[in-house]
């Protein structure tokens, strides 16, 4: 919560700045932590959103539709309505094809994903389910769309994965990928919210519907897990991390990865261990995160602390969030790692070891990620396309082949196969894990002793996001800002060298303003959610200059947004 004018920082990964943390943060969950899932459940079915309430209504984030059923955010009206929104949408866009469909493991996954399946049946599109009716990561759908759409022209598939990502366990969350695989662009989540809100408002009238089990006598199955394990050797390099006999510990966190895991080991005949091999609804046997709620966010330390807690067992350890879009590496030499640490040595190690990509291929990154990833990636004389916040901005790229990795700061990333073709577009949780051992196994370093490295070749960032206050109208002057408007020449005692609105790589509006010195830079976005802007900012030259740099972002922006 935001009091006067102080900011809180994000309970966000990868932070190199402290924040007031709940006193269990990293503890394990006690009872009174734990949800009641067949409350949960319930409210799913019995609960009808008001459409005229915003809180309500279908709204389309960067990962799609997310909300609990016990707020009224996530009912059985909203799927209904998303998914025939979905069904008039694909047909607008003359996607025939059949449409790839996983779900997570949260208690309102299964429920969503059984409302979806009804629409869908009714609508004629058929539904490719997974053939033992598994958990499906996201980039497991990812990787089918696109293995499906391989050398075709027409009727072509999408898919949509059930799943709130790394929110708590009351979240219930539904995005939509259409046939490049990747997230949806804001064009398509914009039209498909306003079609879906439309339905609700007429209540649900225009969706069409049939029994599950006339759904499912329609949907088609596909094994998902199979042809996604079988295919990892042609995107990592899976025979050097067994011939090194690399001691892995993955830990799915409880998501749709957790068979995957144990496949990946027997499949490849790996040293790997599958640590809490656990699905349980409540996620009762993880410890919570910073902010003292249960979090499947696997670059959090807290909600990371009993991986990290055994990493004596292993070289190197893993983590992923519910749907596996995510990443978390662990050391022993370095724990847990930061994110943008990560990002920088994976990019250095990829585009130095994968010799059949094109010397013309590019680094992607967010205009929020670390600058050590500008300086690497100068160092290895290629090209960076800086862009917005958001994975779709990779997705022309991976599927031309004209980025060979792209990440966010957040710890989400794909990269493309070893010999330069697409792999997923999508975020991959499962390959970024597995790239850390095929690091050590061809480097003799484990990642974070790679960044090392790296650091005293191109300098240590110190890296933090804080919040301040703004109302809804200071927000959307921010949002709307123009370089023009930001008359400041000097930040934290540097010349400026930059002041961003739009994303340098694509010359998308960044939502906000990013301002750059030689040693320092801060991005402003507002927040979607909360009546707060984010304020994300690095220094090399230290956690002094880095507050400096922090307190001077709070001056400019409030400068022209008040």
């Amino acid at each position: 919560m935001i009091t006067g004018n102080k900011e809180k920082v994000s309970p966000a990964a990868g932070q190199n700045c402290a924040m007031a943390a709940n006193p269990r943060a990293g503890k394990p969950a006690l009872p009174e932590d734990l949800i009641d899932v067949p409350h949960l459940v319930t409210a799913y079915y019995t609960v009808t959103p008001d459409p005229d309430d915003v809180a309500q209504q279908v709204v389309f984030g960067t990962s799609g539709h997310r909300g609990s059923s016990l707020d009224g955010a996530f009912n059985e009206a909203h799927i209904l309505a998303t998914t025939q929104a979905i069904v008039e949408y694909r047909a607008g866009q003359g996607t025939t094809g059949p449409l790839f469909i996983g779900r997570d493991t949260h208690g309102l996954s299964e429920p969503a994903w059984v409302s979806a399946l009804e629409v869908l049946a009714a609508n004629d599109v058929v539904a490719m389910i997974d053939s033992a009716d598994r958990y499906t990561p996201t980039p497991a759908v990812s990787h089918a769309i696109l293995t499906y759409n391989r050398g075709r022209t027409s009727d072509l598939a999408d898919g949509i994965v059930v799943t709130p990502s790394h929110n708590p366990p009351r979240d219930g969350g539904f995005k939509y990928n259409p046939p490049n695989g990747g997230p949806a662009d804001t064009d398509a989540t914009g039209a498909i919210a306003k079609r879906a809100n439309e339905i609700l408002r007429g209540g649900l009238r225009e969706v069409k519907r049939v029994p599950l089990a006339r759904a499912l006598q329609s949907a088609q199955r596909h094994d998902y897990m199979d042809a996604y394990v079988s295919d990892l050797p042609n995107v990592v390099d899976i025979h050097a991390i067994r011939a090194e006999t690399i001691r892995i510990g993955a830990d799915p966190l409880g998501g749709a990865s957790v068979d995957y895991w144990g496949a990946i080991a027997e499949r490849h005949s790996l040293e790997l261990t599958v640590v809490n091999p656990l699905v349980d609804a409540t996620w009762r046997f993880m410890t919570l995160d910073t902010d003292g709620k249960i979090r499947m966010d696997c670059s959090s330390p807290n909600a990371m602390a009993s991986l990290i807690a055994k990493i004596g067992n292993y070289q190197i350890a893993t983590g992923n969030d519910a749907d596996s879009d995510r990443h978390g590496i662990v050391t022993p030499d370095g724990g847990l790692m930061n994110p943008n640490h990560y990002l920088a040595v994976a990019i250095d190690y990829l585009y130095t070891h994968r010799p059949d990509w094109p010397a013309s291929v590019a680094v992607g990154k967010t205009a929020v990620s670390s600058s050590i990833i500008d300086r690497v990636v100068a160092g290895l004389g290629r090209k960076l396309i800086e862009v917005p916040v958001g994975f779709k901005w990779f997705v022309d790229g991976l599927i031309g082949g004209t980025i060979g990795f792209g990440g966010e700061e957040s710890a989400g990333a794909s990269f493309l196969r070893r010999d330069g073709s697409v792999w997923t577009t999508d975020k991959d949780g499962i390959i970024m894990a597995l790239l850390a051992s095929e690091i050590l196994a061809i480097t003799g370093k484990t990642p974070s002793q790679r960044y090392e490295e790296l650091a005293d070749e191109y300098g240590a960032p110190v890296y933090a996001r804080v919040d301040a206050p703004a109302n809804r109208e200071q927000k959307a002057r921010l949002a709307k800002l123009s370089a023009e408007q930001v008359s400041a020449t000097e930040l934290a005692g540097e010349p400026i060298t930059a002041k961003l609105t739009t994303a340098p790589g694509n010359g998308a509006p960044l939502g906000g303003l990013k301002v750059t010195t030689a040693d320092g830079w801060f991005a402003a976005r507002p927040s979607g959610t909360e009546d707060v802007y984010k304020i994300y900012a690095e220094s090399f030259k230290g956690p002094q200059h880095l507050a400096e740099v922090q307190e001077a972002a709070r001056e400019v922006v409030n400068t022209v947004i008040s």
